[in-house]
């Protein structure tokens, strides 16, 4: 790794927060920033171009920051918070255009996680004679692409699972209704977990009974740039093993696309008039009856190249996944009311009998938005 100093932290954190404005529009790119920096004989340095992935198909961070640079890229250190490409996809490859440039050193937050191209850019600098270093605010760098990293690493999405619930652990009343438990505030948040996501999972049954319509929506989004963010709508997929879906179900007249994954292959009539209603079919095999959820994660990580998987479902699929150990991270938004022991639980877990069977989660974070709680946890790593 190799010693780094004051300034390459400050620069390299500084790479980090250009990333971030990537957050809602880079997908199925990673988010990334670069900083290029000329020190002339000084300790702290100075900036002399800077740029972030904006998204997918137009130039990479890198290439942003050399435009910005100009000649002074010449002798500059460059930090980038992934390593730089070395093959040639939609647009050329970013170490190549750092040596051509002249860059004298280049400081990587981390490799590549592709394991397929993973080190290949790092290994181009360094036999252009640019000295590289890596490993620098590491920790940070991977928090800013989850998805990705997983979809590099363990072949399926980062799995998000949201769920709004009254003080006492309800979802719904008996009868179904849910709108709404949690204010206006909580809402926007959602709507920002769902832009930053490359697809958003419901059960049928969720559907049915609310027919969500599982959309961005730019008044909900509080943000500057919400008209843009809202023309990429994330994939719709719902989880439909018998092909319930309502033909006139609202999530199949929104903007974007809507898939049903299925393990029904003989309903040629309903897979018929829901398609001609805007619906994709994707059938994959059964488990048990039930669509495999481990398999359907990794044919949307191969096929739809989804990197993060906002799970936005009742208790039957919510609880599913979590006795899977297919759930990487829930964002649970708490209201203060309560609605009683007849209204609907927050995840239906059957096997569990006894404290020894609880399943244990670890909170990251909490905060308060408006009048209800946020809150972030994971499963507890046993």
């Amino acid at each position: 790794m190799g010693e780094f100093s004051t300034a390459d932290y400050r620069y390299m954190a500084r790479a980090i927060q250009l990333a971030k404005r990537g957050l809602y529009t880079t997908d199925p790119n990673p988010r990334v920033g670069c900083v290029m920096v000329h020190f002339d004989g000084s300790a702290e340095g100075s900036i002399v171009g800077e740029g972030y992935h904006v998204r997918a198909g137009e130039p990479h961070a890198e290439i942003h920051a050399l435009k910005a640079a100009g000649s002074a890229a010449q002798g500059a250190t460059a930090y980038v918070t992934l390593e730089p490409c070395s093959h040639t996809g939609r647009t050329g490859p970013c170490a190549v255009a750092l040596a051509q440039a002249g860059v004298a050193r280049v400081v990587v937050a981390m490799g590549d996680p592709n394991p397929q191209v993973s080190g290949g850019g790092i290994e181009y600098l360094k036999a252009a004679g640019i000295q590289v270093q890596v490993g620098l605010l590491e920790a940070d760098a991977r928090a800013l692409n989850p998805g990705f990293i997983s979809r590099m690493e363990r072949q399926r999405p980062f799995v998000r699972l949201k769920m709004a619930m009254s003080l006492d652990g309800r979802t719904a009343m008996g009868s179904g209704e849910s709108q709404w438990i949690t204010g206006p505030q909580a809402r926007t948040q959602v709507q920002r977990l769902r832009a930053r996501s490359s697809a958003i999972l419901s059960g049928v049954e969720s559907i049915i009974m609310d027919d969500s319509r599982l959309t961005l929506r730019a008044d909900q989004l509080a943000l500057d740039n919400a008209a843009e963010i809202v023309q990429r709508q994330p994939l719709r997929v719902i989880l439909d093993s018998r092909l319930r879906l309502p033909l006139a179900a609202a999530c199949l007249r929104e903007p974007g696309r809507t898939l049903i994954i299925t393990t029904d292959q003989h309903s040629e009539e309903k897979r018929r008039k829901l398609a001609a209603a805007g619906a994709e079919i994707q059938v994959l095999p059964a488990e048990g009856g039930r669509i495999a959820l481990a398999d359907m994660l990794r044919w949307l990580a191969d096929n739809e190249q989804v990197n993060e998987l906002l799970v936005e479902t009742g208790a039957t699929l919510a609880g599913a996944l979590l006795e899977a150990n297919l759930v990487d991270e829930l964002q649970l938004f708490v209201a203060p009311t309560l609605l009683g022991g007849e209204a609907r639980p927050l995840f239906a877990l059957p096997g569990i009998t006894q404290m020894a069977d609880q399943k244990r989660l670890t909170i990251k974070e909490s905060r308060t938005v408006g009048q209800d709680w946020w809150i972030t946890a994971t499963p507890h790593a046993d």
